[in-house]
């Protein structure tokens, strides 16, 4: 598969027909998707229309079936000899997967470490950087997401938000290039949503380059630069988030919005 990234600039994630089978069903089909530096998008769409699949693949935790995935300008997952692709071994996609910061539902906190430690522990045993220097970095991170007073926290004696906002700051802590968030508010009690969705806000704000996955409208209304709405495994409609989310062209897109609204 041919493609030039550099004749894309500032384009910094280009998807080229990601297709993602599981047995009998497609979860992605023959998806397109370029992301460029310093927006935030948001996609949108019911369970089961390759939203995460989609996340997934981008960060090279599911290896797609066909197409190919450049970000900043190196292909992900391959190396392309000619006209051949040839898989990367484990150690490359391990270095590959350092520049996307992922945030999942669940906050894969390690149980055993505090707040702080959780922060530090990427940079210092991945990357072999100094401990002073880092952990001088992660409880600026922890200020960030507003948790400087937590550091010495423990993750059972933190709420859900404070957990998901810690693992906000250890994705931070990698210096990633692109962020991406699979519905990280889905498995939080409502009135803890907001403190995470302001921490994503400022982030949005600093220039940082985002995927967000997400079933909070208002919040992709607000903050998008572009909507995205999937069913099927495909990319239904994009579009600015006033005429996805307002005024949607195609019907599917306005009967999931309807009735995620009733």
């Amino acid at each position: 598969m041919s493609f030039n990234p550099k004749q894309s600039a500032p384009t910094l994630l280009c998807a080229r027909q990601i297709t993602k089978t599981f047995g009998s069903l497609t979860a992605l089909d023959a998806v397109d998707l370029d992301v460029t530096r310093g927006e935030v998008l948001c996609i949108i769409g019911p369970s089961g229309s390759g939203k995460s699949t989609l996340l997934r693949c981008l960060n090279q935790i599911e290896r797609f079936d066909r197409g190919a995935i450049w970000l900043d300008e190196e292909m992900i997952g391959y190396r392309q000899e000619g006209d051949t692709l040839y898989e990367l071994d484990d150690r490359a996609v391990a270095r590959q997967r350092l520049a996307c910061g992922m945030v999942f539902q669940r906050f894969n906190l390690f149980s055993h470490m505090t707040a702080l430690q959780n922060v530090m522990e990427g940079p210092v045993t991945v990357l072999k950087r100094p401990r002073q220097e880092v952990r001088k970095e992660a409880l600026a991170l922890l200020a960030r997401v507003g948790l400087s007073d937590k550091h010495d926290a423990y993750p059972a004696q933190l709420s859900g938000g404070q957990q998901q906002r810690v693992a906000i700051a250890r994705a931070l802590a990698m210096k990633p290039k692109l962020m991406l968030f699979d519905e990280p508010t889905s498995a939080l009690d409502p009135e803890l949503v907001g403190e995470v969705l302001t921490v994503m806000r400022d982030l949005a704000a600093s220039g940082m380059t985002m995927i967000v996955v997400t079933h909070e409208l208002g919040f992709a209304r607000e903050v998008a630069d572009r909507v995205i709405f999937m069913d099927g495994g495909r990319i239904v409609e994009t579009g600015a988030p006033d005429q996805v989310l307002g005024e949607p062209s195609q019907q599917r897109t306005k009967d999931f919005i309807a009735a995620v609204l009733s």
